[in-house]
Formats: C-alpha cells, structure tokens, sequence
C-alpha cells in the first residue's frame, strides 16, 4: 500500500474523485501480498494488485466505482493465457476489493493521516471491512487507538495492513559511490541519511532527496535511533571513518551494517575493530565486502548489487538465480510480508466475480515494509 500513499494524498488534496483497489485474500503463487493497492482517477494510475494479470479488469471496476459510490470485491483465479477473461496465469488467486474515494470523505480522510503518517516515519495499521453493512469502510490506528474512520465491528471479517516505519538507509562516507547509493535507495523508498565530516563533499547538491550531515559518523550513529529496518553501509575508505562508525553501527541494533572495500582491506579492518574492542559475535554481522557478487564495475551497478544484499538479508532471499531454484516465487509469508491470508473465494475462476465474503475468524493482516 505504500507506494500509493503520496499519489493518492496528492489527489485528495486536489478534490479529485477517484478509487483504491485492495488486495484483501490471496492463495497460491499470486504475485502480490494481502494489502498491495491500485489508485485510479479518470486520467491516471498508481500501483498495482497483480502485477500486470488483472490490472486492465480492476481498473474497469475502479471507473464504475468512481460512477456509482458502490463497493465491489472481485476474485480472479486461474487463467490459462488464452481466453478473453481476466485471471492469473501463475496458478494463484486473489480477492479485490474496490471502493470510491470521494472529495470530503471517510476514505479520503484516512488515506491523508497515513500518508502523513508515512512520511512521518510513524507506524500505523489500517483495517478494512471486507464483508457486511460495512463493506468497504476502514479504520486508520496507531497502536491500539482508534484514529479515524467508522468504528469497524470487532468480529467484522476484515484485513490489517501494517504500514511500518519506513526502511532507513545510512551511508557513510560521500564518495561517487554513495551518490548512487543514496539515489537508488530513495528510488526504493527507503529514507536515506548521507553522514560525511568534508562539507565539500556532503551536500544537498549532490545527494538531492536525502538528508546530508556533516559530523564525524561515528558521533551521528551514536545520537541515532539504530533499530528495525535500518541499513549502514561504510562507503568512505578511510579508517579513521570506517573503524570508529562500524563500532558503533555493529554495536546497534541495525539490521544490515556493510562496508566496502577489497578483501585485503576487509582483513585490515577486522584487526582494526578487533583492536578497537569489537567482538568477533558482533564482526559476524558485518557484509564486507558489501553487496551481492553481479559483476558490476561502475557506481550503479555497485549501488545495485549493495542494495540486492539488503533486499535478500531482509526478505529471506538466497540471491540466487530463479531460474535455477524450484518452488513458488511468491512465498506467502517470506520475510514477514503476510502472516495470514484468507484463500479467496471461487478461487478456480478465471473471470471477475463480484462476491461478499463470508465471515471468517482469521484476520489476515500484510505488513508494509
């Protein structure tokens, strides 16, 4: 859902009618977690449900949304490619529910506070009806209040998406090689700090996006928050950088901390850490060199294959190819992006059916990473 949040704040700001479309079940191999969402106004459209399957169908439905205020779910199952009805060809099914987003409304409301919310940094959870009289209505929470939205009945058969606190990246170091770092990671939605003590080299006119500081590393990272989503990657090749901001970094709670640099360098730098106190548990956490082995020589590349090696630490991932793996893609529940699902009904059905859902004792809940 996050990657609709600023586009959608941006329309409710501009009155414009429009609607979401929300994965709300999904069983098998379906390219796209409980929670992923769609926007549609007249003239544009943002995100995704499926992955290019069922999206020219969705986006039908959003039009007859935006026409008639009405709240719709969808199952789209099996398709084998050939005949003219919407579904999926890798085997899965998801259930979509779309519902208007109209000027003044509850809907609009709550999508405003949680992109705020985002961009904020604060981690909410949004729960939608998916069945009965309150099909379609949602409740926008922090913790365990109540923010805004109807008061949704407690059995209601429903899903929680978890919008949690945005991925921190911080570089050290503002060589070439951070800028593409610093570029890609905010292309990713990562929030990104650059932290470099030569003013000539931190600044915002070459980290354009990211928040620059000019401080010794070391003494930024000790007055930081290191916890959760938060990578450090020593880019700066200098020990008098690198050894005093690995201590602190591998010392926190951060769960990535990588350094460049050639092997030979590697091995100087744990002596180097060693003699500065680090223990060898804490060594064990270091990605050095960084990144995934893709071959890159330039800054892009490098900065791709660095950012590879977060994506796979965090999501579970081997970094191998898939070609070469068995087993579905789209594992349900890897890397913590699904804890529950509903399987969807008329889940072998290649056309759209629009269907209530029966009440279900299982909450499935999607955490936005």
């Amino acid at each position: 859902m996050r990657e609709i949040l600023s586009p959608a704040a941006q329309w409710v700001r501009e009155g414009r009618a429009f609607a979401i479309a929300t994965v709300v079940a999904v069983s098998g191999s379906a390219p796209r977690p409980v929670g992923a969402s769609m926007i549609v106004s007249d003239a544009a459209v943002f995100g995704n449900v499926s992955g290019g399957c069922v999206e020219g169908a969705v986006y039908e439905r959003c039009l007859e949304a935006i026409d008639s205020g009405a709240v719709s779910v969808d199952s789209f199952g099996y398709s084998d490619g050939e005949g003219l009805a919407a579904g999926l060809t890798c085997g899965g099914a998801v259930e979509v529910l779309v519902r208007p987003v109209l000027p003044g409304g509850a809907a609009a409301a709550q999508l405003a506070l949680l992109a705020e919310r985002d961009a904020a940094g604060i981690p909410t959870r949004f729960r939608l009806v998916t069945s009965g009289a309150l099909r379609g209505t949602g409740v926008v929470e922090h913790g365990t209040a109540a923010a805004s939205g109807t008061d949704a009945a407690p059995h209601a058969d429903a899903i929680v998406v978890e919008v949690g606190a945005r991925p921190r990246l911080i570089v050290v170091g503002a060589v070439e090689f951070a800028v593409a770092l610093a570029r890609l990671g905010q292309a990713m939605g990562q929030r990104v700090s650059v932290v470099d003590p030569r003013e000539v080299f931190a600044n915002a006119d070459r980290f354009p996006g990211a928040e620059v500081v000019v401080d010794w590393p070391d003494r930024y990272l000790a007055g930081e928050r290191l916890d959760g989503p938060t990578a450090i990657c020593v880019l700066s090749h200098d020990p008098r950088l690198d050894v005093p901001a690995l201590r602190v970094a591998l010392g926190s709670a951060a769960d990535y901390v990588g350094a460049m640099g050639s092997r030979r360098t590697h091995d100087d730098r744990l002596r180097r850490l060693r003699d500065a106190g680090v223990r060898d548990a804490e060594l064990a956490r270091l990605r050095s060199p960084i990144g995934l082995d893709l071959g890159g020589v330039c800054a892009d590349e490098t900065a791709l294959s660095i950012l590879a090696e977060i994506i796979a630490d965090r999501r579970g991932g081997s970094g191998a190819r898939l070609s070469v793996l068995a087993g579905p893609i789209h594992a349900a529940g890897r890397g913590g992006a699904v804890s529950a699902v509903r399987p969807p009904v008329g889940a072998a059905v290649c056309a759209p059916i629009a269907a209530d859902v029966a009440a279900s004792a299982v909450v499935p809940s999607a955490v936005v990473p």
